[in-house]
């Protein structure tokens, strides 16, 4: 009888008594036995089934799932010299504007057959670096990537060893690369004058950090829409924050509302709908009306904006759309010798709800 010995490595068996011989994974040569047909039909059935008569095919069929036959992707793969995954690096799995990109690539790469790797980088230079290397060397199709830095030099070493790489919600000044984005100056100026033209003279911006460059191009949209005002009485106030969190927005209204009544601003345009959610529930808490006491606008238009206390006003951005035209730039870089770069700019539009109205 055969001793087991558990430790920390595991568990093992007797080395002295004779092992159970080990099930080998049926293969094509197993199927095309078991079907009675050559190797070359299973192959024309796994690979180009239209070549196959519709009984032979059947009979194959049944082959395989008797067996229990599954097909050795790697090896197909690497006979083939091409992949058939690509990847997409996002930024950051908790905001819900990167998971519905991460939906539109996941369309494109299923209507076209792929296979998907999703990586988070979670805001951290070194694990972007670090899945970029691990996806070079498993010689993926092609890598999606919403960077830290668009300008991040690592991304040109990976282009020069031959993979094909498309920015996401970032740009750069060299067309060095495809890049799918959206006009977010535009954006920050839809959603002041929206304010503006509600009355509003005073406005809080609330975003951060500066460095990060969807919310510089945002604040310089406010800016614009203030500085273009009528009247030239409008004034923003810039209220940064160290990420772009609920936390980060509750931490933001704490500041906000803690001003004196005749200094407090009666608006605030918050740098993405998350912001903007914590600043909610900070009214909340401190039972600050919205929109009577404080309208909000948010940005990106995620699924909870519309499903918030008080359903938020936002500046949309075609998320899912982003993802699936930057999937649609990879594969043809990656399919075509003559591809010549694009820069894709999508156009935001504002989505006005309660969180916004007229002052009284």
């Amino acid at each position: 009888m055969a001793q087991r010995f558990t430790g920390v490595g595991g568990t093992c068996e007797d080395p002295g008594m004779p092992q159970a011989p080990q099930m080998r994974a049926p293969g094509v040569k197993d199927v095309a036995a078991a079907a009675g047909v050559s190797l070359g039909t299973v192959s024309n059935v796994l690979n180009r089934p239209d070549r196959v008569s519709a009984p032979t095919r059947a009979r194959v069929e049944q082959a395989m799932l008797d067996l229990g036959f599954v097909r050795n992707e790697s090896a197909r793969q690497l006979r083939a010299g091409r992949s058939s995954t690509v990847a997409y690096v996002m930024l950051d799995a908790t905001n819900p504007f990167f998971t519905d990109v991460a939906q539109g690539v996941e369309d494109a790469a299923d209507e076209a057959d792929l296979s998907l790797f999703l990586c988070n980088s979670d805001n951290r230079i070194a694990r972007e670096r670090s899945y970029l290397d691990r996806l070079l060397q498993q010689r993926v199709m092609g890598v999606l990537v919403t960077p830290i830095d668009p300008h991040e030099p690592h991304l040109d070493h990976v282009v020069a060893q031959g993979m094909p790489v498309v920015v996401v919600d970032r740009r750069r000044d060299v067309a060095t690369h495809c890049s799918v984005s959206v006009d977010d100056v535009f954006g920050g100026r839809l959603a002041v004058e929206h304010l503006l033209d509600l009355g509003h003279e005073c406005i809080a911006f609330i975003g951060g950090p500066a460095s990060v460059g969807q919310v510089a191009d945002r604040l310089s949209g406010a800016r614009a829409a203030v500085a273009d005002a009528t009247g030239g009485g409008a004034e923003l106030v810039v209220v940064e924050t160290q990420g772009m969190t609920v936390a980060e927005g509750r931490n933001a209204g704490e500041r906000l509302l803690g001003m004196a009544r005749k200094h407090r601003p009666t608006a605030a345009f918050c740098a993405n709908d998350l912001v903007a959610l914590g600043l909610l529930q900070q009214c909340v808490a401190l039972g600050v009306r919205v929109p009577e006491e404080l309208a909000i606008v948010g940005y990106d238009d995620i699924e909870f904006a519309a499903a918030a206390a008080v359903p938020l006003t936002s500046v949309r951005q075609p998320r899912r759309e982003l993802g699936r035209r930057a999937a649609a730039l990879l594969l043809e870089e990656a399919s075509d010798p003559d591809h010549q770069h694009q820069q894709v700019v999508f156009t935001p539009e504002l989505v006005a709800r309660q969180s916004t109205r007229r002052p009284g």
